[in-house]
């Protein structure tokens, strides 16, 4: 038989698992970003806009191989680890890894998402700068 203080206790873990699981949202990932339209751009031109974009938020990026780059973000204790692919049209922003973000079964920390949105509308505004 359930008491009182029981049963408030039972609510409590049932909020704080609620409360807890709207943390995660599933991980965003931005595919085939177009880079611009009606401008001819080379393909370093966009590395290079990609690495601006990082820098101005933080992110440290750097190149694993031609048309290849590797961005992480370190923030308090947290570290989220992406991979950039990029040509002379498009780029991608993808999740490759990341610590103390509670990632798992394809969620994340929801302010992971925030962060891939500005680093792609930075990108975006470097772009059309050139």
């Amino acid at each position: 038989m359930l008491t009182i203080k029981s049963g408030i206790v039972a609510v409590g873990i049932s909020c704080a698992m609620l409360l807890g699981a709207c943390t995660s949202k599933p991980i965003l990932n931005v595919k085939d970003a177009q880079v611009s339209a009606g401008k001819t751009l080379q393909a370093s031109e966009v590395r290079k806009a990609i690495g601006v974009a990082g820098a101005t938020l933080g992110w440290q990026v750097i190149d694993l191989k031609p048309g290849l780059a590797q961005g992480t973000l370190n923030l308090r204790n947290h570290t989220a680890v992406v991979e950039i692919p990029y040509t002379a049209t498009s780029y991608s922003i993808l999740y490759k890894s990341s610590v103390n973000l509670g990632e798992g079964g394809g969620d994340i920390h929801r302010n992971y998402n925030g962060w891939i949105q500005f680093l792609d509308n930075s990108i975006k505004a470097e772009l059309a700068r050139l």
